[in-house]
């Protein structure tokens, strides 16, 4: 699935924090994040022709009319794992690049229960025997796939430490993420192993929070009082034969390449920008191995070169590469129908240059963003200044 974006552009962003928020459903943080974005666009609800929304487990977002405004607007709910965000970003897209409205908004809440998801295998076509193994349990997935990655790659499995330490530095400096205190490498090392060599604070949560966008034809964006950021490019790809993702891990005799792989391949060349020239990324990083994997599946560097990279500082807010800038999946946990979102509100302030203590330096002028999900489905996007 891809979306004609050359007429495209963000002209409003709204967020509710990410986190655990007690006594507030996640209906109202979708409230929340859609009105500070209305707000942004300098608009009011009434003058969305369009609006796409998604949620996994805190009910459907079209109710949020209730609390917006009942205008009668056209109102679609989606649902695609962890790629609902981005499927409701291509969603109002598509609407606007059809020409059928001129503006949309794309909205994603949730407010999971505490604990791990606890996913049914029968819901995703898979025998009773997978889950009786423990293989629904996600952390077993990413770990042999990690375990997999660095034995191929001769990479040592300290990165892990290091990359989870830098989300926690980074979500710090981030108002709205859930985890704001840093952590050294050794204490996220020495904390509970969970499945080798994948410890509890490489690890995101389920959690809670919010993001909405106010889309436009880039023709209007002058009519909006904010600075627009362009969408060059959203594709999604689904699992193609012989890949191992969650879910659906099997070993083909024929290896596949991964929906991560194919989506991003097609987002940069939809959008006629190299890999070479992102200035900053936000990509899914479900546990530090899955950022690792995610950095060379993208084509953001080749395999085996994260260990230099990281090393050297290359994927830090001053470095040559930044990478989840606010902290990732692992700071702020993962609401799902939010999560994907999120990755675009923060490059939208990066490229507005409004990101404060997190800002990426050089005015950064291309951002690219990546979502990884079961069973097999992966969201990428590129957005210029």
């Amino acid at each position: 699935m891809t979306s004609s974006t050359q007429d495209i552009a963000i002209v409003g962003i709204g967020m509710h924090p990410f986190g655990r928020h007690d006594g507030v459903s996640g209906r109202q943080q979708g409230v929340h994040a859609a009105r500070a974005a209305l707000r942004d666009a300098g608009i009011i609800w009434p003058d969305i022709e369009f609006a796409v929304g998604g949620s996994a487990a805190a009910g459907p977002p079209d109710t949020m009319v209730s609390d917006l405004g009942l205008t009668g607007v056209p109102f679609v709910n989606v649902s695609n794992g962890c790629a609902t965000g981005g499927t409701a970003l291509l969603t109002a897209m598509a609407a606007i690049s059809s020409g059928a409205v001129r503006n949309a908004m794309a909205v994603g809440f949730d407010k999971h229960p505490r604990g791990a998801f606890n996913a049914d295998p029968a819901s995703h076509g898979i025998g009773a025997w997978y889950g009786e193994t423990g293989m629904m349990l996600t952390t077993q997935f990413f770990a042999l796939k990690i375990q997999r990655y660095l034995h191929e790659h001769g990479i040592e499995s300290g990165v892990l430490a290091r990359i989870a330490e830098k989300a926690y530095r980074n979500g710090a400096q981030n108002p709205n993420a859930w985890r704001t205190q840093t952590v050294t490498a050794e204490e996220i090392a020495a904390s509970p192993m969970l499945s080798d060599p994948l410890t509890k604070l490489m690890f995101c949560s389920p959690g809670e929070g919010g993001v909405a966008l106010v889309l436009c034809a880039a023709e209007d964006a002058s009519k909006y009082p904010g600075t627009p950021v362009f969408l060059r490019s959203a594709v999604m790809k689904t699992r193609q034969f012989g890949s191992f993702e969650v879910f659906s891990p099997w070993l083909s005799p024929e290896r596949g390449s991964s929906p991560s792989e194919d989506a991003a391949r097609a987002a940069f060349e939809e959008a006629g920008v190299d890999p070479a020239d992102v200035d900053v990324a936000q990509i899914q990083d479900t546990e530090s191995g899955a950022e690792l994997m995610h950095m060379a599946e993208t084509g953001l560097c080749k395999h085996g070169e994260q260990e230099a990279l990281l090393a050297r500082g290359g994927t830090e807010i001053g470095g040559e590469l930044p990478i989840n800038t606010d902290g990732g999946c692992i700071a702020n946990g993962e609401p799902i129908g939010a999560s994907g979102l999120r990755q675009i509100y923060e490059n939208v302030l990066q490229l507005r240059g409004a990101a404060g203590p997190r800002q990426v330096p050089g005015e950064p002028r291309t951002a690219f963003s990546h979502v990884y999900g079961a069973p097999g489905v992966s969201a990428c996007t590129v957005m210029t200044r």
